[in-house]
């Protein structure tokens, strides 16, 4: 189940942008940066044929973790091809392959094309260039270094007053204490509701929530080969915001709606030609009027979802620490 959730917002993301038409290409960077061999891994991932498979079960049995087994089943697929044998080694590659699942999954008329990553890798913790990684810059702000060098001036104004309003959060370590205190309260049989629990998990997360109070012991005490910290880091999301395995698949059905966070003027003309070419999107500009106009009770969770997210963020806030900012906080206007 690697990216459940990444998989279920591109599919959806992608539903959105075939049903507009209005979209015919779709950009994403890679560490390979050439298309083929990402697209023919992805083909293999979505129709699995059966000598893949054998593979793929084959590597598990060997006691390896999905990613790694996955990974390994592909080069072996491939014959050990050189570039097929990175397709799936770093992340931004996977999430190209995601990327274009997504794209074959709803038999989409857009045309992917990738752009090679330059400079800083996407682990990597060191400014190159003047470029660095994600990584790299959240260590930075919880190092409580500058970032004005490796970041866009409009991104570093908003950081920088999240930073002194004492408002950044920076990993969900800030939440430690919240994520066990759920999982203590949680009963085993809720547990193993949640996605990406199997084979008595549950069992083992209930006894490490027991028995520390710390984020990073609490993941120590329950990652093995088969589960590794990613997997773990999904499911103590999935705890702390109450999302089981039936809203995974209710969401998977689901036409999902747009929530707009923010635009600039371009943004602005382009969320107005969505709403004129296609009147049944369901574009959210306001939570309030959309919770009151709004009749489809898969939706009406989601949206639920999203509002107990901000109210669980919002509680590391050391200023305007208040609940139902969805409702008050308003679109975030860019220049």
């Amino acid at each position: 189940m690697l990216f459940q959730v990444l998989k279920i917002l591109l599919c959806g993301a992608i539903k959105i942008l075939n049903s507009l038409g209005i979209i015919d290409y779709l950009s994403f960077g890679s560490e390979i940066g050439q298309i083929k061999p990402l697209d023919d891994v992805a083909s293999v991932l979505t129709k699995e044929p059966k000598e893949f498979s054998s593979l793929l079960k084959t590597q598990l049995k060997s006691g390896l973790p999905y990613p790694k087994a996955r990974e390994v089943a592909i080069k072996m697929y491939f014959g050990n091809s050189p570039i097929y044998m990175e397709a799936l080694q770093n992340p931004n590659n996977i999430l190209g392959v995601e990327y274009l699942k997504a794209l074959k999954k709803t038999n989409s008329s857009i045309v992917p094309v990738t752009v090679k990553r330059e400079s800083s890798e996407y682990t990597s913790t060191k400014i190159k260039n003047g470029i660095a990684s994600a990584t790299g810059i959240r260590e930075m702000l919880q190092n409580g270094k500058n970032i004005h060098r490796v970041v866009p001036y409009e991104t570093y104004e908003i950081i920088e007053k999240l930073q002194t309003n004492g408002n950044l959060i920076t990993s969900l370590k800030c939440f430690e204490q919240e994520i066990i205190y759920t999982l203590r309260k949680m009963p085993l049989a809720d547990i193993a509701k949640l996605p990406d629990v199997s084979e008595g998990l549950e069992n083992k997360i209930k006894q490490a929530a027991n028995s520390c109070n710390d984020l990073d012991t609490l993941i120590q005490k329950i990652k093995s080969k088969r589960f590794v910290e990613t997997r773990i880091h999904r499911i103590l999301l999935y705890a702390l915001l109450n999302i089981t395995q039936k809203d995974m698949v209710a969401s998977q059905k689901a036409n999902p709606y747009i929530r707009v966070l923010g635009f600039n003027r371009h943004g602005k003309r382009i969320i107005s030609a969505i709403a004129e070419h296609n009147p049944k999107a369901k574009i959210i500009v306001s939570v309030k009027r959309f919770l009151e106009t709004n009749k489809d009770l898969t939706l009406q969770d989601m949206i639920m979802k999203d509002i107990l997210a901000t109210n669980i963020y919002t509680l590391k806030y050391k200023t305007n620490s208040v609940a139902n900012l969805d409702y008050t906080h308003k679109i975030l206007e860019m220049k």
